[in-house]
Parts: structure tokens; sequence; C-alpha cells
């Protein structure tokens, strides 16, 4: 394709990828139209002026990804632009920059996102909307962030537990602050179980030393009173998450006793969770359980579709594991 008598198919091409959720094609797309960088952000900078909602989606993605203090400087100027509509489209646009803000390094673009927080802070703010700032921020955590997020949480009425006092916890406190903080039988699992969210979008290297003590409340949950089995549930959930994403650092490396309680784990939540058993706890078992294990999902394999794809995976590997 010639860049310089296609850039209008690109552009078309880039909004259909983004619209479409297919993230590598649109980085691909916007790779390409960085061939040409000077025409690239002047073809994306126009599309970020379109009527359509997600043409100006698709802009964002791509300044996003051109990244630099320009991008930073004109994605800002359109986040007041569409906070200012008020509208589900404006609000649309106003998340995909946010998202992009979150892709570009330096502290312009960590500015920008607080500034976003800030005056999120000082209206009645979409609990939704915080969360995808405070997600963001985790990403470009800074301690110069701390002050900002302290006051941003005393003035948002938001329900208790939320992301945003997750992030808090997460940037206060060093490691083994943390892993006491986890242990603690007087810190609401709802509390813990936030902290694994932000821990699921990213695990920084210096935090897998926490996984331990959230294991060992995982496994301690299991044998929770009935009133907490939809929280002790939810938090399993969330660890299972955090595991299988970041499996390549973190599952290979885990002792035997922690493979263990995270096996018993699983198999405790698939039984607890039938009929529609529990998707991450079946996925999980593919690295920490055993050829054994395989007749449990069987014993429990549920009708959904999705579901069932997952559990036939899990029995598979685990026979083919037996096999060798």
């Amino acid at each position: 394709m010639a860049l310089g008598t296609n850039l209008e198919q690109l552009r078309d091409e880039l909004v259909d990828a983004c619209a479409s959720g297919e993230e590598a094609r649109a980085r691909a797309l916007v790779l390409k139209l960085g061939e040409q960088p000077r025409k690239a952000r002047a073809l994306l900078e126009a599309l970020l002026q379109a009527p359509d909602s997600r043409a100006r989606q698709a802009a964002a993605f791509g300044l996003g990804e051109l990244g630099g203090p320009a991008s930073t400087r004109r994605l800002e100027q359109q986040l007041v632009l569409e906070e200012a509509r008020g509208d589900h489209d404006g609000s649309s646009v106003a998340e995909a920059i946010t998202l992009a803000l979150g892709r570009i390094e330096g502290a312009r673009a960590r500015a920008s996102l607080i500034r976003r927080l800030e005056r999120l802070a000082s209206d009645n703010p979409n609990s939704a909307d915080v969360n995808v700032v405070a997600y963001e921020l985790w990403k470009r955590r800074h301690p110069d962030l701390l002050p900002s997020v302290r006051k941003s949480l005393e003035r948002i009425a938001l329900p208790t537990p939320n992301v945003l006092n997750s992030l808090l916890i997460l940037m206060e406190k060093a490691p083994d602050e943390l892993s006491a903080w986890a242990l603690s039988p007087s810190v609401p699992i709802e509390d813990k179980t936030g902290v694994l969210a932000l821990l699921e979008e990213e695990l920084p290297e210096a935090l897998i030393v926490l996984l331990p003590a959230f294991i060992s409340v995982a496994h301690a949950s299991c044998e929770t009173v009935p009133s907490q089995k939809k929280a002790a549930v939810y938090y399993c959930e969330r660890l299972c998450s955090v595991l299988i994403k970041h499996k390549e650092t973190v599952l290979s490396t885990l002792p035997s006793q922690l493979r263990s309680e995270l096996r018993d784990m699983a198999r405790k939540m698939i039984v607890a969770t039938a009929p529609n058993s529990s998707l991450r706890a079946a996925l999980l078992l593919q690295f920490v359980g055993q050829s054994e294990d395989a007749a449990l999902l069987e014993a429990h394999h549920p009708a959904e579709p999705i579901l069932a794809r997952a559990f036939d995976e899990t029995v598979k590997v685990l026979r083919d594991r037996q096999g060798k």
C-alpha cells in the first residue's frame, strides 16, 4: 500500500479496527501511518474533530500510540471538550482519551490524568469514569500522584470499596506492609479484592512478593461463613484472574505448598459455584491441577457453551499430562 495515496483508506480502517475492538490491527495501522509522522499526526488531529464519536475514539487511540508531548497536549484539549458535551458520545470518547493518555510515558501525561481526576472530583462523577482514571494512574504510578489521589478520594462520594481507594493503598504502603494488610482479618475482603483488580491490570515485579499473602487469604476464604460466600468467591475469582494473566512470571515460581493451596481453592470454587462453575478456577487448574482433577471437572461440567469449552480444554490438558 502506497501511504501517500492511501491515508484515507488507512484512516477508515483504523476507525473500523477500533470500533471492532481489534487493538492489534489498530496498532499495526498506526504503525503504518507512522511511516510519515507529520502526515499521520495531521490526519489523526483532523479525525479528532469528526462528528462521529467512533472516529474520535480512533483518533485518540492513534495519538496515544504516537505518544509524545504534542499528542498529550492535543488529547487533553479534546478531553475537556468531550467532558463538556455531557452526553454518551462525549463520555465514550473521554474514556478513549483517558486510556490513550495512560499509554503515554512521562510526567505530562500523568499530569493530564490527574487533572481529569480532579475535574471528576469537583462534580458528582460516575464510578466507572473514576475507575478508568484510577487504572491508568496505576499504570503511570509515581509518588507525585499521591497528594492529588488523596484529595480526590476525600472529595468524591464513592461506594466502598472502590478502585481509587485501592490505588491509594497500593501507592502508600511498602510491600511488607501490604502483605500484613492482606493477611489482616480486620480488613474487609472486598478491599482486598479491589487491590487485586489493580494488580491484574499490572503486576510490578516488586509486588510479586504479595501473592503468597493473597493466596493464603483465598485458601482460608474457601471455608468462609455462608453470609460471606459471594464476596469470598468474587475475591477468589479475581485472584485467579491475576495469576492467569501473569502466569509466565508467577505460576512457575510458586513453591509446591502454594500451588497445593491454589489447587484446593480452585477445586472448592468449582463445587461451590456449580452448576455454572467457575471459569477462572477451571483455567487455573491447567497450571496447578493434577490428572485426577479431570474427574471433578467432568462431574461439574457446565451446560453453558463457553464455560463448557474451558472445562473441556482443562480436562484435555490434565489428561495429556497424565499420559506423559
